[in-house]
């Protein structure tokens, strides 16, 4: 009987010891998993937060491109051709520098991604440098055709921006609800 004993007291033994071992390599996997999931998240996390950063930057940029643009209506409400001429030279000189600022930020958006916000960022680029030339075009020119293709021009900046703005904002959602 004490033959049997040991066997028993030896197979209990193994016994604990292979539980001891399974679970502790359960526990290192679950570890393992559990470090990968933080890891992931605080990347996606930061991607994101680097994303809205840029994505605000562009933002600031088309907000102040829009700021020189709308001192059109103060040439509208000017009377006389030489005031309305001033507001306009100020505009053009202004205008350049907020473009330079916006050629920035859509390079960082380039960087940033994804593919689709960057595309909308050129557009929004793209459809402000159309605006300039058409600002200098008001200066001295009474015609209304001018103006036209100016409102025409600005129309199509604020629609690619408004893309833009939807499409950044998808992707942030999209990369929220994954984190």
């Amino acid at each position: 009987m004490a033959n049997s004993g040991l066997w028993v007291g030896i197979l209990t033994a193994l016994t604990a010891l292979g539980a001891s071992y399974i679970t502790a390599r359960a526990t290192s996997r679950a570890a393992l998993v559990q470090a990968r999931t933080t890891t992931m998240a605080e990347a996606l996390r930061e991607q994101r937060d680097r994303r809205r950063s840029t994505y605000r930057e562009m933002m600031s940029c088309a907000h102040a491109f829009s700021e020189v643009t709308w001192q059109i209506d103060d040439v509208d409400a000017t009377r006389d051709r030489e005031g309305k001429d001033r507001i306009l030279t100020q505009m053009y000189e202004r205008i350049g520098p907020t473009i330079g600022n916006m050629n920035r930020a859509t390079h960082e958006v380039r960087l940033d991604g994804p593919a689709e916000v960057s595309a909308a960022a050129e557009q929004v680029r793209q459809t402000a440098r159309h605006v300039q030339p058409l600002l200098k075009a008001l200066i001295s020119d009474d015609g209304p055709e001018r103006r036209h293709e100016y409102d025409a021009a600005y129309r199509d900046f604020r629609q690619a921006f408004v893309t833009f703005v939807g499409l950044a904002r998808q992707a942030l959602e999209v990369e929220d609800q994954e984190g």
